[in-house]
């Protein structure tokens, strides 16, 4: 026996349906993501605090160890690299960036390999072990090291070299490559206690963006909205038109069909007798002006509601949510989605509502990364 509400109708029951369905599927990709940043970041910090090497792992290797140098790291497939005019590079730091997208395996412009062969991270320097010789990097002379956000490429300035040189390793190595060289180099000036403060900083950070399940949809939450094909869009394109066609019809100028301009009739003198006075019989024709009727007042645009007005260009809502200024919103009502148009995700932000460009909303009001793939944060919704 189907349900019905106490109007008799199973409506209400399938929208709270759906509802849920999307609400649960949104939050599972949300909380999905949250976990494997959360893994990727205690894994950094694990690896941060137990990093070390050996004189042993140096063994086989053409490369000659100072008395207090250990190999922390080897890659036996990474290419040199050379820039013959470039920019100064700014200086090495602590950093651990998070990643923030795929690289490309491709040499950016201007960057030509001229070599091939082992990277190697040593507790003093970055070596090349190539076919056509060897390249060393010691951390104590580097003056600038950069890091290509879209490609795997490192370059490095050093003090006693007029070019800039750097490796060109593979994708999937080259987070792993910067990770461990930027510990090597905190080692070297005895800062690795600052990288892990850092990563313990991030990791903090980031548990406070674990979503939370959003609360379920009750049939009692549905309007009359949802039976229209295409919700509230479809009504507020209607409104529109409603309002729109109107003004446009009062705005129109019908030409005038007797003409708009005076025009100049010839009036024919009437009949006269015989025993009119003369200079009665003398008048010549008289020029009569007939005037066009006059036009039709025009009636004032009707002016938006005053709930329009109120909510400042927002869509219509209960929820006295719009762009009016006031308080901002972290705690949304479960339904604004419904009235709103939410980016995928949009629960498992942290932050207040904002509207992004494309006209979106989303939850990470205050983020660095609100409305990253919605091309930005417009404005900010208020009650």
């Amino acid at each position: 026996m189907a349900k019905t509400d106490s109007t008799g109708s199973t409506w209400r029951y399938r929208w709270a349906h759906r509802q849920n369905v999307r609400r649960v599927s949104t939050y599972r990709g949300a909380e999905a993501a949250w976990r494997r940043r959360d893994d990727e970041l205690r894994r950094l910090r694990a690896l941060a605090a137990d990093f070390q090497g050996s004189a042993a792992a140096g063994a086989g290797l053409a490369l000659e160890l100072a008395a207090d140098e250990v190999v922390l790291w080897a890659l036996p497939a990474a290419q040199l690299v050379e820039v013959r005019h470039s920019t100064v590079l700014p200086a090495p730091d602590l950093t651990v960036a998070p990643r923030t997208g795929q690289l490309r395996p491709r040499r950016p412009d201007g960057v030509r390999v001229t070599d091939a062969g082992m990277a190697v991270i040593t507790s003093r320097r970055l070596v090349l072990l190539g076919g056509r010789g060897r390249r060393d990097w010691a951390y104590g002379r580097i003056t600038g090291l950069a890091h290509d956000p879209a490609a795997p490429v490192t370059l490095i300035q050093v003090l006693d070299r007029r070019s800039t040189s750097g490796l060109l390793l593979p994708t999937d190595a080259t987070p792993d490559f910067r990770f461990k060289l930027t510990l090597a180099f905190a080692d070297a000036i005895e800062q690795r206690a600052a990288v892990i403060a850092q990563l313990d900083e991030l990791i903090a950070e980031h548990a406070q963006l674990k979503p939370f399940r959003p609360a379920a949809a009750t049939p009692g939450q549905a309007r009359l909205s949802s039976l229209v094909p295409g919700g509230r869009r479809t009504i507020a394109v209607a409104a529109a038109i409603a309002l729109l066609v109107p003004a446009a019809l009062i705005e129109s100028d019908p030409s005038d069909p007797t003409g708009g301009a005076e025009v100049a009739v010839a009036a024919t003198p009437a009949p006269t007798t015989s025993a009119a006075p003369a200079r009665i019989r003398q008048a010549g024709p008289a020029l009569a002006l007939k005037t066009p009727p006059p036009k039709p007042t025009q009636s004032p645009r009707p002016s938006p509601s005053a709930t329009q007005r109120s909510r400042c260009g927002g869509p219509e809502n209960p929820l006295g949510y719009g762009f009016c200024g006031g308080t901002r919103i972290r705690k949304p009502a479960a339904e604004v989605c419904d009235w709103f148009d939410c980016v995928p995700q949009f629960w498992a932000g942290r932050g207040y509502l904002v509207q992004c460009r494309d006209g979106s909303v989303s939850l990470a009001g205050g983020r660095s990364h609100a409305c990253a793939e919605h091309q930005g944060v417009r404005r900010t919704i208020t009650k």
